[in-house]
């Protein structure tokens, strides 16, 4: 007498869903795999749905898979518009309906894999019923359609990365765009002194951003801000972040964190070995081993894999991860893994950061561009705790390179050892992942002391800028005292005891500093050096709208 074929009912399509769906056909031919999305569509890229607005990308090439697609390659019975809307764990079936027909239907499972996703935060502001949010197919479509047919005035509310990525592209189909804010400054993953460089592109190409803006009503016409600001909107936009949709998990008496996403295991598995959850649904784990929500289509893809190969009895398991995510900002290319220094910092840690701005490639080499990176590590261990990157060509590829040295557990000195690729058009002798362990070492073995742009001005040292007197005039740090690193050795004798030296990037801050040390004056260093200081100074000031 043969088995009965496996069972498995998927709830939820896109990233996480289809990556389990398809993965399980490849493992088991036999199986009948049911895919359940109450959307119109099963299979999409969600991360270039921005792309649209601008027309960079077609709506039909955002369209992967069909149900008719999937059934041709993979024998799966993909239903969409099919919503699930009870589990019954004792019984093992699922219950919901067609969206379209309101018509019933029950399905037995022996396994259930859960990616509901995530959906748009509506904060309970009168009128945000008016902002469209951009999570689908359909969200784009509304919202093309309005931009389109309305005016010329768009005001995208949240400046994360799809905040950003909107506002980009809106600017670039030629419309007003107003970026709003309610925290500090904008992609809030970056640490401050890195976001004032997104903050300042954006200027640069036109949008008007606003940071510590609180929306307090939308209009028809307008959206009213807390400080009394009125702005012309005849497209909102809202980009304020997201939530697990995890609530089907709780009717089903799954665990799930107060604060919102699945409970998983480390094969995620929910406190019910039958079901598993994958995708934005869940809470995962971060560099630090500690419980963190990641939306992010990388993860997802990951965890629909890991799941359908421990549902099949093959060793697999998804472990702490680092956070790693990137953007194109018009000129600009920013991006972070692992976590930042304010993550750190809330854990109760206390890291050593360095900051670097490096060229892309061989400065002799036509079209360097530059390049800006933090680090942000244990200077006892040389635990690498995360790292940022903002620039032109090559920070993609320095960010990759910093994301899989964090995963790999490779020491902040080690990154010195690196053996990576150099010709003059790509990258530099000594690349800029390699300077980074460079600085790094010199920090650990006690060489450099460096002191952080917030720290300069109460850091009660004489401050010394060691860069050329035409550079001091264009600006420099207040109550500074411009001796060009050339001439430092015959005016050591008459410094003070204890200083902060400084260039523009920090280079001929580190010679300097070496220098002085030698010649018995206690020397720190400003880390990234003015470049550095004048970024976070710019990140100090909330910027209003125009």
């Amino acid at each position: 007498m043969h088995a009965s074929p496996l069972r498995v009912i998927v709830i939820g399509g896109v990233a996480g869903g289809m990556s389990a769906a398809t993965r399980l056909r490849r493992l088991n031919e036999t199986a009948l795999i049911t895919v359940l999305e109450r959307g119109p569509y099963v299979s999409f890229a969600n991360c270039g749905l921005p792309y649209h607005l601008s027309g960079t990308v077609g709506r039909d090439d955002l369209l992967l898979h069909t149900p008719d697609s999937l059934q041709a390659r993979f024998n799966l019975d993909a239903r969409v518009h099919h919503e699930a809307l009870q589990i019954d764990r004792a019984a093992r079936t699922v219950t919901g309906r067609q969206t379209l027909t309101g018509e019933p239907f029950t399905l037995p499972y022996d396994r259930l894999i859960l990616s509901p996703g995530a959906h748009a935060v509506r904060p309970p502001i009168p009128g945000i019923e008016r902002a469209f949010p951009l999570r689908t197919v359909p969200d784009l479509d509304r919202l093309k359609a309005a931009v389109d047919t309305a005016g010329p005035h768009v005001v995208v509310i949240g400046a994360g990365f799809i905040g950003v990525e909107a506002a980009e592209n809106l600017r670039a189909a030629g419309r007003h765009v107003t970026l709003l804010e309610a925290g500090p400054q904008v992609l809030p993953p970056l640490d401050p002194e890195l976001a004032a460089l997104v903050h300042q592109e954006l200027d640069r190409q036109g949008v008007h951003v606003a940071t510590g803006a609180a929306v307090t009503r939308v209009t028809d016409t307008h959206v009213h801000l807390h400080s009394g600001a009125c702005l012309p909107a005849d497209v909102v936009v809202l980009a304020a972040g997201v939530r697990p949709s995890d609530q089907l998990a709780r009717d089903a008496g799954l665990d799930v964190a107060t604060g919102g996403g699945i409970l998983v295991n480390d094969h995620l598995q929910t406190s019910d070995p039958l079901i598993y959850a994958v995708g934005d649904a869940i809470l995962t784990r971060d560099a630090l081993d500690q419980p963190a929500f990641v939306p992010l289509a990388w993860g997802a893809n990951r965890q629909g894999r890991v799941a359908a190969d421990h549902l099949m009895g093959r060793p697999a398991s998804y472990g702490p991860h680092p956070a790693t995510a990137i953007a194109r900002i018009f000129t600009l290319t920013a991006g972070s893994t692992g976590l930042n220094e304010r993550q750190v910092r809330a854990a109760g840690l206390t890291p050593t950061v360095i900051h670097t701005h490096p060229a892309s490639h061989a400065g002799y080499y036509p079209g360097a561009q530059g390049l800006h990176l933090k680090l942000v590590f244990d200077a006892a261990t040389g635990r690498i705790y995360g790292a940022q990157a903002v620039g032109g060509d090559g920070t993609d590829k320095r960010l990759d390179v910093l994301a899989t040295a964090l995963h790999a557990g490779v020491r902040a000195d080690d990154l010195a050892d690196l053996p990576l690729a150099y010709a003059p058009p790509y990258g530099s002798a000594k690349d800029p992942v390699n300077m980074l362990g460079y600085v790094a070492q010199n920090v650990m073995d006690g060489l450099t002391r460096p002191l952080q742009w917030h720290e300069a001005l109460s850091s009660g040292r004489q401050l010394i800028d060691v860069r050329s007197a035409d550079e001091y005039r264009r600006g420099h740090l207040p109550g500074a005292v411009n001796i060009p690193l050339d001439t430092l050795r015959e005016q050591a004798p008459h410094l003070a005891p204890r200083v902060l030296v400084y260039c523009q990037v920090g280079q001929r801050g580190h010679t300097a500093a070496l220098l002085l040390n030698q010649l018995g004056v206690d020397a720190c260093t400003l880390s990234g050096g003015y470049l550095t200081w004048q970024a976070g100074q710019a990140s100090l000031t909330p910027a209003a709208h125009p």
